[in-house]
């Protein structure tokens, strides 16, 4: 069994492959956090560049007849198909946190913060058990496959040297970013709502019974309408992430045919 790209004549036509694969393996969901070693995501790049470059071997142009500084813009769109590919999916993990932050803030847990271990960031509470959930999902639904899928999906759509940031790319990028506040609103508005009737009930209290410290009885009483709320709604959490999941993939293949 012979392996073509270990000779010097396919070496150059690896690299611009490994790029593209590096690329889209860095910003994949889950692979991209920070928990996760260089070299885990390092070694994964090259596997599937290993078992995809057979595939696409005839279709990579020769760079010999291209300047040094046309191939270094021609390699950064390789690079840029797999980080406007990754976007694309963490637009739907930035909505999920966005809900999060919005639901933490409601329940008064907006000072309540702690570090994320995958981002290195202060986040709420909330924020951080709406991601983990929705990671375990993007799991368990196999859209982490997806991404494999875009891999092989890219050389189809978009030659090798051959990225084109088009008008409509750059569209559909700010209707799914535009997407992205609508996706945590709707995540957010069931216990958006139950605190907004639950501070008008105070609201009432407050005015009814002024003897009464509000802010003493408000702040345990909003935490847990919030903690007991989350637990009914969380059926509808992972119904409308998993929908949300699956329809991922034609918002992939749009992005690809847009490139």
């Amino acid at each position: 069994m012979t392996v073509p790209f270990l000779s010097a004549d396919h070496l150059e036509s690896f690299i611009l492959v490994l790029v593209r694969v590096s690329a889209i393996v860095v910003v994949i969901p889950v692979l991209s956090e920070n928990s996760v070693p260089a070299r885990i995501k390092a070694g994964l790049a090259v596997i599937i560049s290993v078992v995809i470059f057979p595939l696409v071997v005839n279709q990579i142009p020769s760079i010999k007849n291209y300047h040094i500084l046309e191939l270094i813009i021609l390699i950064t769109g390789e690079v840029l198909i797999g980080l406007t590919i990754g976007f694309t999916a963490r637009l739907v993990f930035a909505a999920i946190q966005i809900a999060g932050d919005i639901i933490g803030f409601q329940m008064g847990f907006a000072v309540a913060n702690v570090i994320d271990p995958m981002s290195a960031q202060m986040v709420s509470i909330i924020t951080q058990l709406k991601y983990l959930i929705a990671m375990l999902l993007f799991i368990t639904v196999d859209a982490h496959h997806l991404f494999f899928q875009a891999i092989i999906q890219s050389y189809q759509f978009v030659a090798v040297l051959n990225f084109h940031f088009s008008p409509n790319l750059m569209q559909l990028l700010f209707v799914t970013s535009k997407e992205m506040f609508v996706i945590a609103l709707k995540i957010a508005a069931p216990l958006m709502a139950v605190m907004i009737f639950t501070n008008v009930a105070l609201g009432v209290v407050a005015r009814t019974v002024p003897q009464m410290n509000i802010f003493i009885v408000g702040f345990p009483l909003q935490i847990s309408m919030g903690l007991i709320f989350i637990g009914l709604t969380s059926p509808l959490f992972v119904r409308m992430t998993q929908a949300i999941f699956n329809n991922l993939e034609g918002k992939l293949i749009s992005v690809l045919r847009l490139m």
